[in-house]
This record gives structure tokens, C-alpha cells and sequence, in this order.
């Protein structure tokens, strides 16, 4: 199911351009259009599930190949010996703007502090 509304539904359904880095049956990866790093990919489900507090069950191995993706991207942007984050924003006191779940893969330069 997608969203008709939702940008990241109509980016992987390419009725808008993206920089895609990679794509399949279950989830599309593209360059963010603001990136804060050198390395700044954003991955999401071709579901439309609005964000962490909506996932359910059936949508748990979508993350899990979401993860394995990252860590592949990691490694072909060559920012996997040097470390990189996985990040999802959960809601607006956590930053998160388009309601679609989706993760922010990071990496190519040094991140001040901790996170946690």
C-alpha cells in the first residue's frame, strides 16, 4: 500500500527524481536532497507506513533487509571502516519531517559527540 501524498511513496514510485543508490522489490535508497555528511542516504520501505510508532509484525522483515542494505552501502560508499549511523527519527521532538518511515544512513566524516 502507498500513500498518494507522501513523498517518499512518489519517489519510489519515481514520479519524482532521486539520486538512487539502490532499489528492489521491498525498499528504494536514494542521496538526500540536503545532505549533513558526505555520505547522507536515505532508505524506506516502498510500504507506506507513516513512521516507528506505526510499524507492525509484517513490516519487521522490511527493516531487518533495510539494515542489511545500510550495511551494504556502507561498504560500497567505502564508510564502513571508519563507521557510520543508522538513524530513524521517530516523530517532531526527534526531528522527523516526512512521515514515511525511513532511515538516514551517515558516514564520511567525523560526528561530534554521542549520541547516546
Amino acid at each position: 500500500m502507498t500513500d498518494p501524498n507522501c513523498l517518499f511513496c512518489k519517489i519510489a514510485a519515481k514520479q519524482i527524481p532521486s539520486a538512487i543508490v539502490h532499489e528492489d522489490e521491498e525498499m528504494v535508497a536514494f542521496r538526500d536532497i540536503a545532505p549533513q555528511v558526505p555520505v547522507h542516504i536515505v532508505l524506506v520501505p516502498r510500504v507506506h507506513c507513516a513512521g516507528l510508532n506505526d510499524l507492525t509484525a509484517d513490516l519487521a522483515p522490511v527493516i531487518g533487509r533495510i539494515a542489511l542494505v545500510a550495511r551494504d552501502l556502507a561498504g560500497r560508499m567505502g564508510i564502513a571502516a571508519s563507521g557510520y549511523r543508522l538513524v530513524a527519527n521517530c516523530g517532531p521532538d526527534a526531528g522527523q519531517t516526512v512521515h514515511h518511515l525511513h532511515f538516514h544512513l551517515l558516514g564520511g566524516a567525523p560526528m561530534g559527540g554521542r549520541m547516546a
